[in-house]
């Protein structure tokens, strides 16, 4: 997807080194995981979400790649008149910047997809 102008995938590494969160004892803290000790609790998807939002933010090669809990929302960065936009690769400055920006031709015709949708709904149905 590095020639195209209008769609990045980019890896947000947030959760990469992430380890999980103590309480004052030492002890996991609970109030991040839902009941089954398994899922996050609403405050664990909070940290979680502004994490990925922070990560979106952060230029390609200085995402932060751990979240330390700590529940400041003075943590959550915004996008800034220099830079108001999600991170890419090739705004970060790293790909060949002299890409071709011509229109090409897909190699996947518009109707595979509806065909696809269409057969995913009647497969999912059954």
């Amino acid at each position: 997807y590095e020639q195209r102008e209008d769609f990045a995938v980019v890896i947000q590494p947030f959760f990469r080194n992430t380890l999980v969160p103590l309480d004052s004892t030492g002890k996991p803290d609970m109030s991040f995981f839902a009941a089954d000790c398994f899922h996050f609790s609403v405050r664990g998807y909070a940290e979680m979400a502004m994490a990925l939002w922070n990560n979106m933010l952060e230029p390609v090669g200085e995402k932060q790649s751990y979240n330390n809990f700590t529940q400041d929302r003075s943590k959550l960065k915004c996008p800034n008149p220099e830079k108001p936009f999600l991170s890419t690769r090739r705004n970060s400055g790293f790909g060949n910047s002299d890409l071709s920006l011509e229109k090409t031709e897909s190699s996947v015709p518009y109707w595979a997809a509806i065909v696809t949708a269409v057969a995913g709904v009647l497969v999912g149905s059954l």
